[in-house]
């Protein structure tokens, strides 16, 4: 058998470290996006609960920086190891 290494890895750990940053913005900005209690009484259409600066703004800018960090992820070369 022997000791050498196959084909090297093409994500190392830093790089799933950005991915999971990245995946942590997308999901907090689609939780934000989902909103709350805009529909405690079914019958009644709450339009400042709906339209809230959290749901059009904050949350849509969270998911687009989420994706921008997955692409850094992606293209980001690992390190290489001194020999």
């Amino acid at each position: 058998m022997s000791n050498e290494k196959g084909t090297p890895s093409i994500f190392n750990k830093e790089n799933y470290l950005w991915m999971l940053a990245g995946l942590v913005l997308i999901a907090l900005g689609m939780f934000l996006m989902s909103g709350g209690k805009s529909n405690v009484t079914p019958g009644v259409f709450d339009e400042k609960a709906v339209y809230s600066k959290t749901r059009i703004t904050v949350a849509p800018l969270l998911i687009i920086a989420g994706l921008v960090l997955e692409i850094f992820a992606l293209f980001k070369k690992p390190k290489q190891a001194a020999a």
